[in-house]
């Protein structure tokens, strides 16, 4: 029997960067909903979703807020906020009250409950990284290159230019690189 040739690495053409395992958002979109679906378990137990859940995170770390400051720290318009708002506030954990110096604008408050929700949650961040299978310092790693690729990004959006791809280099990267790049 004559064994099959082995193929020569090849650098990859253009059309490789248009394949679905090519693609960092997919890698990202796929990570999160990873992430949501372990959240969804351990979020049961204190009767949060996910959203609300940071909503809870927000207000544990800062108190009291105006509504517009709860959606700048999670980067939601009111749109969305005010539903989660909105059940937060059934199930008894939070309080909205319109501002006595300004009645346009309304703060949210924690309740008794919600605050004494704080202690069962100090088990969730444990549940996750030990989900995750990484240790705390490739956690750290992880979050501080993701919260630098958020403000390239960001900036990015701000700045068309940015997304002109003309003066970059056009060579193909090599797919096996980029699986060497990052903390292991």
């Amino acid at each position: 029997m004559t064994a099959m040739p082995t193929p020569s690495p090849q650098a990859p053409s253009d059309g490789d960067y248009l394949r679905l395992d090519q693609q960092i958002c997919f890698s990202l979109n796929a990570a999160s909903r990873a992430f949501g679906g372990v959240y969804r378990v351990i979020l049961k137990d204190l009767g949060l979703t996910y959203p609300q859940y940071l909503v809870m995170l927000v207000l544990w770390e800062h108190g009291e807020l105006p509504v517009k400051k709860v959606g700048e720290h999670l980067r939601l318009d009111s749109g969305t906020l005010s539903p989660l708002l909105k059940r937060l506030e059934a199930a008894g954990l939070v309080r909205r009250e319109r501002s006595a110096l300004d009645e346009r604008s309304v703060h949210v408050h924690l309740t008794e409950e919600g605050t004494a929700l704080r202690e069962r949650a100090l088990q969730v961040p444990r549940r996750i990284a030990a989900a995750t299978g990484a240790d705390l310092e490739e956690i750290r790693e992880l979050r501080a290159r993701l919260d630098r690729l958020t403000a390239a990004l960001d900036a990015a959006a701000l700045d068309t230019s940015a997304l002109d791809t003309s003066a970059l280099d056009t060579t193909p990267l090599d797919p096996a690189a980029l699986d060497s790049v990052g903390p292991k």
